[in-house]
């Protein structure tokens, strides 16, 4: 199949090429960097040509609500538009579990946005959602660093790691559409605060680590909340597996 990959230079969307370009397939790689922009358009109806589907695997660092809700909004609006042009017959999107039981985090509310807006367009689709990375705990860690100090909230997550994310997002880029797929989870469940202690002493770095939810994400996403639902697809990799891999 020709597979079009949305923030394809990214951490997951870099992966999903290489797994798909491992089974055979054709990608096409859809990035600013590269020349196609999703928020103008620009580009975009040349990289779609002749392709069959398209995993969205775009990201945004926006910290504001509006300003996240509009980038998610614009860029999915674009990309929706240009593959109804070229016929394209799965949109695969790749989003977060408990996306729709957390309020007051702007990301969230910008994912919900696109997640709206592939269910009411015409094309074809799947809403795949993952819960955190194994790798988000130092990446927020690293958001809040000042002088070796890093406050950090102390969610409890299952992770799951970014190579699994890729695979299950080839797997079903190549199948038919499937509206909303279940939750996909890591096989533990972990503390944000000691994901991030121990990714620290993998990379042989030492930071105090301040438990605190006064920052990005609130009381609002204690307890519970982050976790996978009961039905949820487990991905194989542990997280003590993918600390193994960062000290090689």
């Amino acid at each position: 199949m020709k597979i079009a990959i949305a923030g394809a230079t990214g951490n997951i969307g870099s992966r999903t090429a290489a797994a798909l370009e491992g089974q055979g397939h054709e990608v096409v790689r859809i990035s600013r960097s590269l020349g196609v922009d999703l928020t103008t358009g620009a580009g975009l109806d040349d990289a779609l040509a002749g392709v069959a589907a398209v995993v969205d695997a775009t990201n945004s660092t926006a910290t504001d609500r509006d300003e996240a809700v509009a980038y998610f909004g614009t860029t999915t609006r674009t990309l929706l538009a240009a593959e109804a042009r070229a016929g394209v017959r799965h949109h695969v999107l790749l989003s977060i579990a408990a996306v729709h039981r957390t309020e007051g985090n702007a990301h969230y509310a910008g994912k919900r946005e696109q997640e709206r807006l592939v269910t009411e367009g015409s094309v074809p689709w799947t809403i795949v959602p993952f819960t955190q990375f194994h790798d988000f705990a130092e990446m927020v860690a690293g958001w809040t660093e000042q002088d070796g100090v890093a406050p950090i909230a102390p969610l409890l997550i299952q992770p799951v790691a970014p190579a699994d994310v890729a695979d299950v997002l080839a797997e079903i880029a190549v199948g038919e559409p499937q509206g909303r797929y279940v939750d996909v989870a890591g096989p533990e469940t972990q503390d944000l605060v000691d994901m991030a202690r121990r990714t620290h002493q993998a990379r042989g770095r030492t930071v105090k680590l301040v438990p605190t939810w006064s920052g990005l994400f609130g009381p609002g996403m204690a307890g519970e909340i982050m976790l996978p639902g009961p039905d949820a697809r487990i991905a194989p990799t542990t997280f003590d597996d993918w600390l193994a891999e960062q000290r090689r």
